[in-house]
């Protein structure tokens, strides 16, 4: 039985390194990992709650923001305003 997991083998309840182990999970859900490191956060989800509460709530948060974000025209007159300001400042 591996170590990571409880005697009933179950997800351990604690996160050894949250900190390091979320960062990796965002990496994943932004798509700037490998495959090797994708191996490692199958392995992580299956042995840690945490981890799997945490990689699936930010999954869906994501989903429902693409979903519910949509790119809108920019008024052209706004546009225009925004670039003379960006002029006056340089």
């Amino acid at each position: 039985m591996e170590k990571d997991l409880t005697p009933s083998g179950e997800r351990k309840l604690e996160c050894d390194d949250v900190s390091k182990c979320f960062q990796l999970l965002e990496s994943i859900l932004d798509g700037e990992v490998n495959s090797e490191s994708k191996e490692t956060l199958d392995g992580k989800l299956a042995k840690c709650q945490p981890c799997f509460e945490y990689f699936h709530l930010e999954q869906a948060i994501r989903e429902v923001l693409k979903t519910k974000c949509s790119k809108q025209p920019v008024p052209s007159e706004l546009a225009s305003s925004i670039r003379q300001k960006i002029e006056e400042i340089k």
